[in-house]
């Protein structure tokens, strides 16, 4: 080989060099670019030379997967953080928390208690029980607004899983298509469908499976493909077949058919993080304030029943509150169905129940609590009714049952929603126990119901909600410290993939000169060979 082909050879070299050192440096704030290397090699004819034999990519999959699972698990993490501090927010304010409301309804019945016949101390409770129980409906009415924006939340989340994997499946064949052209794909498109992956990731726990070709697939849940080759399948927001009112996630299968995934499998991600905070927190804080309205209204009623008003007439009920509710699985093969009302408040849980029928014919249930998975087995009586966790279940149409029937029951989730003082007039408060203007018998009985252990048979009003509060509380932090934790290990993993793959500027800039005085060297040889021939020319 001449020194002229050997000189072109090397200015190839540098000029391929230079052109990749350029774009790694013109990319260096490119989201998912990875750097790029002009790998060089001698040439195998005979005379000598250098060949360009790859421009690689930097990029560790080993690494990569690590910073995915920890993105996905800080995204859920800070999606679970974000909702749960508007909870805790809500329930620790000192001002417009329940505990300075249930607080002053019981100084006004103290009130009332030292003067029975005054008109003032009457309206003062009649206003405390008005204000109070406004306030457990605002606050069920804020918790029922985050379950819609959830539900939001989850369909926006949907459309962007559905579009990443639809980006994913159309670089996967156009990825094949390039490897078909060139034997190689371009480093683009590879970038490209890394950082998708990763942005996957970020919305939800997805498992990368790479074939042989090089082909990425991606599934979630307990496999369920959601990138096959060049085929996406989509998720779907649907509604929830237990509980019409609840949005759970579809997924739409090669068949066509959509299948409704389990809660528990859906994790990591903002997706997994929105459905982990409503079932772990929001489900839970709702029930807990409807059970402590429950208890409440139970026990006020029951008492102001059994004293008298102004007008000698026995009291009627003090408050209304919330029914349970109970649905029936859109999938059951029968038909019977089922109604529920409070029966022993003091066995009333925070928990929400499954009833599955294992023997229609004996009207056998499997009872499930969702919260504790503590499961047991209960038989319709001759009124085909259940009683489950302080609430008489009522199965209509019970010769219809089939085996494998679903029912759900909620005792309280939306019971503070519908707590409301029923007394509006103060000569109907039932303040004595014989009907005399003096007579404060019955207000003394309303006013230790303070102290009464109310809640579930073993806490106190005011004690059960300092436990929600610092439950959410405690929760609130435990979810704090686990995002700063996992963040850290992301922040770790960011930085171990930067020096693997991110672009150097000091590097790059160092790598210029070198390749220019690369360049320049063989341009020299050019030059020199052109010289050494114009020599033997003249000569001739």
């Amino acid at each position: 080989m001449s020194m002229f082909s050997i000189g072109l050879s090397g200015l190839n070299a540098a000029q391929n060099a230079l052109n990749t050192t350029s774009n790694n440096i013109s990319n260096v704030y490119t989201p998912g670019y990875n750097r790029e290397l002009t790998l060089l090699g001698e040439q195998q004819s005979a005379g000598g030379g250098v060949q360009v034999n790859d421009i690689q990519r930097q990029f560790d999959h080993y690494v990569a997967d690590q910073l995915n699972a920890a993105g996905s698990k800080s995204s859920a993490l800070q999606s679970y953080q974000t909702q749960v501090s508007q909870i805790d927010n809500l329930l620790a304010d000192q001002d417009a928390g329940l505990a300075p409301l249930m607080q002053d309804f019981f100084s006004s019945l103290e009130d009332l208690a030292s003067s029975p016949s005054d008109p003032a101390a009457r309206q003062g409770v009649i206003g405390a029980a008005d204000t109070l129980s406004a306030q457990f409906r605002s606050f069920d009415g804020y918790l029922r607004d985050m379950q819609s924006g959830i539900d939001s939340n989850i369909r926006d989340e949907i459309t962007q899983i559905n579009n990443s994997a639809d980006q994913i499946a159309n670089l996967n064949r156009e990825i094949a298509l390039a490897k078909a052209k060139t034997g190689e794909a371009p480093n683009g498109l590879l970038n490209q469908r890394d950082q998708l992956v990763a942005e996957l990731n970020e919305r939800v726990d997805v498992r990368l499976t790479i074939q042989e070709s090089g082909t990425y697939n991606l599934s979630i849940g307990n496999g369920q493909p959601i990138v096959a080759g060049t085929r996406s399948f989509s998720l779907e927001a649907m509604s929830s077949s237990a509980d019409p009112t609840r949005t759970v996630v579809g997924y739409n299968d090669s068949a066509g058919n959509q299948v409704e995934l389990d809660e528990d499998a859906i994790t990591g991600g903002a997706l997994g993080g929105l459905l982990t905070f409503r079932s772990e927190t929001l489900d839970k804080t709702q029930n807990q304030i409807g059970q402590l309205a429950v208890s409440l209204a139970t026990a006020f009623n029951e008492q102001h029943q059994a004293g008298f008003d102004l007008n000698g007439d026995p009291g009627e009920a003090m408050f209304d509150v919330g029914q349970p509710r109970a649905f029936s699985n859109e999938n059951n093969a029968g038909s019977a169905t089922i109604d529920a009302a409070f029966g022993d408040v003091d066995q009333l849980t925070t928990g929400d129940y499954d009833l599955v029928v294992t023997d229609a014919a004996a009207g056998e249930f499997e009872i499930t609590r969702r919260d504790t998975g503590e499961r047991v087995t209960a038989t319709l009586d001759g009124s085909d009714q259940l009683n489950v966790g302080g609430v008489v279940v009522t199965i209509g149409d019970a010769g219809t049952l089939a085996d494998g029937d679903r029912f759900q029951l909620q005792p309280t989730r939306q019971a503070a929603g519908g707590l409301e003082n029923r007394i509006s007039e103060p000569a109907q408060l039932a303040a004595g126990q014989g009907g005399g203007s003096g007579d404060n018998e019955n207000a003394l009985a309303l006013q230790d119901l303070q102290d009464s252990l109310l809640v579930g048979g073993g806490a106190t009003l005011s004690g059960a909600y300092a436990a929600i509060v610092g439950d959410v509380g405690n929760r609130t932090n435990i979810v704090q410290a686990n995002l700063s934790a996992q963040q850290g290990l992301t922040e770790q993993l960011e930085a171990v993939q930067q020096s693997e793959s991110g672009v150097n500027l000091d590097e790059e800039a160092a790598n210029l000169i070198r390749y220019q005085q690369f360049y320049q060297a063989n341009a020299k040889v050019i030059q020199t060979g052109s010289t050494i021939m114009d020599a033997i020319l003249g000569l001739r």
